[in-house]
């Protein structure tokens, strides 16, 4: 039996270290990111696949591409430069395995889906730029595989049409909230999409691919919920290529990692108690209850006859204050000693 979308995930946070092109066509960087995402604590390597006739237009293809980030004099030579071929693929695939760590890509097309699924990977993701690429989405809903769905440069009205078209084959995805601007304003990601997601979408899973800078707003929308997070990877963010700049190095990846470990045990349950850990200053500092005044035995205790104060021994906790008034001492008792209940008439 296949395995579903939530086995593949597990119960912590599923860590995508989104590797993309920034390997710059070559598949020995392309092995060292794989390796550095596995050191780093990423669940997952993740690239980009394409068949350029599949995805591209000719005339798209033959279009000059002079910029600093180009690879080829056209956008297709550019875009074969960085294109591994499936037989690299699959080189890369079995060196992931052989490391232990889930390697997959994005499909860019049909074809390029066809191939995922047939090498095996654990899931397909959709990139942004094909969520409103509705013959490749509801092609890739009939597959027997998981689909991680990113969201970006779309309408709400686009997002239901994505899970109302993939619910009819299968609930095996993910819809993760995206920005596609490299990188992104702070005041464009609107973190609480995700709470839009998961109230209006509570039978899928729900998650984060980032783009902006730094590592704190990746870790809040685990916070808030998200059970995926996918944030591009880099061996150096001065490398040629869009994406380097708002990619993260392998130090910030790693702390990224360690931030949303440290968050997953910090957020707990929702149970107010005192924890072991607080135990120790709880001994030293908590507040127990003491008598104000020298009192006789047979006095009737009231209000300002006792105090709430750190006290050696420890005795009754300052919170039970309220419930000791009325009592009557079956004892002699001295200014500052701590309240014992065999002091009280029972």
């Amino acid at each position: 039996m296949a395995l579903t979308l939530r086995d593949i995930l597990g119960d912590k946070t599923f860590i995508i270290a989104e590797i993309g092109q920034n390997h710059q066509g070559d598949i020995e960087t392309a092995k060292k990111l794989i390796k550095a995402a596995k050191e780093c604590g990423a669940d997952c390597a993740k690239f980009q696949k394409t068949n350029l006739s599949a995805k591209f237009t000719q005339a798209a293809l033959n279009r000059p591409y002079k910029s600093v980030n180009s690879f080829g004099e056209t956008y297709g030579e550019h875009k074969a430069f960085l294109e591994f071929s499936e037989n690299e693929f699959k080189i890369l695939q079995e060196y992931a395995k052989e490391i232990g760590i889930l390697f997959t890509a994005s499909a860019m097309d049909i074809k390029s889906l066809e191939f995922l699924v047939d090498i095996g990977v654990p899931f397909v993701k959709i990139g942004s730029g094909d969520a409103n690429n509705f013959l490749l989405i509801e092609e890739a809903a009939r597959k027997n595989i998981p689909l991680v769905i990113s969201t970006g440069m779309q309408s709400f009205e686009t997002v239901k049409w994505i899970y109302d078209t993939v619910s009819r084959y299968k609930k095996n995805f993910a819809l993760l909230h995206c920005v596609s601007a490299y990188p992104t304003p702070f005041e464009d990601i609107n973190l609480r999409v995700l709470k839009l997601y998961q109230e209006e979408f509570p039978d899928i899973v729900i998650g984060y691919s980032g783009h902006e800078l730094g590592i704190d707003i990746s870790a809040a929308a685990v916070a808030l919920g998200s059970k995926i997070i996918e944030r591009h990877i880099t061996l150096d963010k001065q490398q040629k290529g869009s994406d380097h700049k708002c990619s993260l190095e392998l130090c910030e990846f790693k702390q990224l990692v360690t931030n949303i470990r440290n968050l997953e045990k910090s957020l707990g349950q929702t149970v107010k108690k005192i924890q072991p850990s607080e135990m120790e200053c709880f001994q030293k500092l908590g507040k127990t209850i003491v008598y104000s005044k020298d009192l006789l035995k047979g006095h009737m205790l009231v209000y300002g006859d006792l105090d709430i104060k750190v006290a050696e021994p420890g005795g009754v906790d300052g919170s039970e204050i309220n419930n000791i008034y009325g009592k009557i001492l079956n004892t002699h008792v001295l200014i500052d000693e701590n309240l014992q209940l065999e002091h009280l008439v029972t």
